[in-house]
């Protein structure tokens, strides 16, 4: 990404509101650096806690004006909404039970909206955003930031392109070993984090943290929907009273067959999250933890390994690469691809002139959906002991 459509049309980057991420918060510093990393945000407004002294005083340290670091969500959305400088998208990284009723507020404010996945803890909220959005045509980008990798998005081309022939198997796994010891988190260290609370964090720990982010990626990459699950979701570590494992088999669109396997109790293993698909012409291959590297193999020539700008490199994937070949891009710059993606999406909205169609593949309502309904399927499969169970869909057939 080199130009910067953003500024060229509107004269200036987006105005930015961002609300949580504040101190302690990791996710928060990604966003504010991924929206900032190629110029098309300004950062001019907060609520970053829900300690209103904590909130203001993180504010401060951003750099948010005093006036515009706000102690609540609300009266943050209420003064921007009503200045005539005030911002024009608001980025959302807070517990997941809050996700339904801020974005609503920001929708309804006229704000476009990146929020964290997932979308919402219940399809009939996810379905509530969803036609908000539609009805109010505002963007809404959901941040399943592994999408934004270039591999993964030289795997989709590739994959669109029928480079792959027609896709048969795909094998997805997310596994992590943050929570292999059940004295983490330690009841001896206070409340328990939200995320271990079903009622914010929603039904499914490990489906809901990065379960989500394996069923988008095998999406985002083969085109195709998950139709059918048979999964086994509990949790390994023996005390423990929220999910720390799932398994599942897929069935897909067009007869294609996948495996699917996510965790957070494997001890010693960091964040792996990998992708395989195959078709009838060859599979692709993608680590997370190697994300430059694409593995191709033909099914009739020699293996493949692409990088970005090395040779190969199809334009959804070199539109996603900042440098030039052999210098590593990661997690922070595939976070920036879907913020810059949005920003392109949003000012084509607000002036009327079309989006360079290559910044159009950023996650939308439509996936964080998807997402949610995936998770109710694979738990009810799960409480039925492992029945194939019918994710639900649209009457048009989208999930």
């Amino acid at each position: 990404m080199h130009a910067n459509p953003v500024v060229e049309r509107l004269g200036r980057p987006l105005r930015l509101a961002v609300i949580g991420g504040g101190p302690g918060s990791f996710i928060g510093g990604i966003h504010r650096a991924a929206a900032r990393l190629d110029g098309r945000y300004e950062l001019v407004g907060g609520a970053v806690s829900s300690d209103p002294d904590r909130s203001r005083a993180a504010g401060a340290l951003l750099g948010i004006a005093p006036e515009r670091a706000h102690a609540d969500a609300l009266e943050l959305l209420d003064a921007e909404a009503n200045r005539a400088d005030g911002a024009e998208v608001v980025a959302i990284m807070t517990p997941n039970d809050s996700h339904h009723r801020l974005v609503v507020a920001a929708l309804e404010r006229g704000f476009d909206v990146v929020c964290d996945k997932p979308l919402t803890n219940t399809v009939d909220e996810a379905l509530d955003v969803r036609r908000r959005v539609r009805d109010t045509g505002l963007v809404l980008c959901l941040t399943h930031n592994y999408s934004g990798y270039a591999m993964v998005r030289q795997a989709r081309a590739m994959v669109v392109d029928g480079r792959l022939g027609d896709v048969r198997l795909v094998q997805v796994s997310y596994v992590q070993g943050n929570k292999a010891s059940e004295d983490d988190p330690s009841p001896a260290d206070g409340p328990l984090p939200w995320r271990f609370d079903p009622d914010r964090g929603g039904p499914s720990l490990v489906l809901g943290d990065i379960g989500t982010h394996a069923h988008h990626l095998v999406r985002f990459v083969t085109g195709l929907e998950v139709t059918e699950v048979a999964a086994e979701v509990g949790h390994v570590a023996p005390a423990r009273v929220v999910d720390d494992f799932a398994g599942a088999l897929l069935r897909l669109d067009g007869g294609a067959r996948g495996s699917f396997w996510v965790t957070q109790a494997a001890a010693g293993v960091e964040n792996d999250l990998r992708i395989r698909v195959s078709g009838t012409r060859g599979t692709l291959e993608w680590r997370q933890e190697d994300p430059t590297r694409l593995v191709v193999r033909p099914i009739d020539a020699p293996v493949q390994v692409l990088t970005p700008n090395g040779p190969g490199t199809l334009p959804a994937a070199a539109r996603a690469t900042r440098i030039v070949a052999g210098h590593p891009e990661a997690f922070l710059e595939a976070f920036a691809n879907l913020y810059s993606d949005a920003a392109e999406a949003i000012v084509a909205r607000r002036t009327g002139e079309p989006a360079d169609p290559l910044a159009l593949d950023f996650p939308t309502v439509d996936d964080g959906v998807a997402g949610v309904r995936f998770v109710a399927a694979a738990l009810a499969s799960s409480g039925a002991g492992g029945t194939w169970t019918t994710i639900e869909r649209d009457q048009g057939g989208t999930t």
